[in-house]
């Protein structure tokens, strides 16, 4: 997958990881919020800020706190409203890949206290890629609406964070049926998975290993069968 890719018309990043939502709630004093199990919620990312494998990302103006987000994503390939959430949703999908949600802690948390977004935390650059894998090459990994396929990811040969997509709380055809619900889904639009558990720094913590991102960190998320995605930070 090189720039330019397909055309992308949206990005729906979703929260499926109740590991994930789970501890970095819990590091705020938080507990889980009840909605949470009733619905996959997402928020909607910027396509324009799609950068392709490889390529350099920069942090936001006046952000000190970049982080990486450890994602498994799939891409839609043919055009459907009000899908059901059965594994016949599945059709609607072009190919599965590996997905970035770049973050910009400091931003997102103001943001975040006003109670909409995130935004500017958010929509400066989303990495996709290196291959765009069809699902019929999967299969053998598909049960119960979930992929089974190791997660890794690493900052200058490190590994810090370690999961398997199989830990989703939500199906993949709960989230392409409620992506779908009353609007079109078009060929190019991404659903992302969310950030896998210990996917991203804010749920490591800082402290634990060594800070946020800086310039000339270089991230590399594996995800079994799909390859390796890696960017420098600029």
């Amino acid at each position: 997958m090189r720039l330019p890719l397909p055309t992308i018309a949206s990005i729906r990043d979703f929260y499926a990881f109740e590991q994930h939502v789970k501890t970095c709630r819990k590091h705020r004093g938080l507990e889980m919020v009840p909605e949470w199990y009733q619905v996959p919620v997402f928020y909607f990312s910027n396509p324009t800020g799609v950068i392709g494998p490889d390529d350099p990302v920069t942090a936001p103006k006046g952000s000190k706190a970049l982080d990486y987000e450890l994602e498994l994503a799939c891409i839609i390939g043919h055009a459907g409203r009000d899908i059901p959430p059965d594994d016949n949703a599945l059709d609607y999908v072009a190919g599965f890949t590996i997905m970035n949600d770049w973050s910009a802690r400091d931003l997102q948390r103001v943001e975040m206290a006003v109670g909409l977004g995130p935004s500017k935390g958010k929509d400066f650059a989303t990495t996709l890629g290196p291959e765009l894998v069809t699902f019929d090459e999967l299969k053998d990994r598909y049960r119960d609406g979930r992929l089974n396929l190791e997660m890794s990811a690493r900052v200058n040969g490190r590994e810090l964070s370690r999961g398997n997509s199989s830990s989703m709380y939500w199906t993949w055809p709960q989230l392409i049926a409620h992506a779908s619900r009353d609007v079109w889904l078009r060929p190019g639009d991404v659903l992302g998975s969310g950030t896998v558990g210990t996917g991203c720094i804010l749920e490591l913590t800082p402290e634990a290993v060594g800070g946020w991102l800086k310039p000339g960190d270089v991230v590399e998320l594996t995800i079994e069968r799909l390859g390796t995605l890696r960017n420098r930070v600029a």
